[in-house]
C-alpha cells in the first residue's frame, strides 16, 4: 500500500470506514478520519476509544506489512 492510498482513504467524502488487515493477521478500524495519520513509511491508528471516540492508544502500521483494506458500514 502506498501513502497516496491511504491520504485518498482518509480524506474520501463522506468518509467510508475501514479496516486495516495486518500481515500477522491482526487488524484495525479506522472508524473516523481523525482517527489515523499517515506518514511516509507508517500508518498511526487510534485504538480503544471511549464512548466520545477518543482514543486511548495507538497502534503503528508499516505500510509495508498492510495486506488489505476493507470496507466496513458505518
Amino acid at each position: 500500500m502506498t501513502v497516496q492510498t491511504f491520504r485518498d482513504l482518509l480524506k474520501k467524502q463522506p468518509f467510508q470506514p475501514f479496516r486495516l488487515v495486518m500481515s500477522s493477521g491482526k487488524s484495525y478500524e479506522v472508524r473516523h478520519p481523525e482517527m489515523a495519520f499517515v506518514t511516509r513509511s507508517d500508518i498511526l491508528v487510534g485504538v480503544d476509544e471511549d464512548d466520545e471516540g477518543v482514543p486511548a492508544d495507538f497502534r503503528i502500521c508499516s505500510l509495508l506489512h498492510v495486506t488489505s483494506v476493507e470496507p466496513m458500514s458505518r
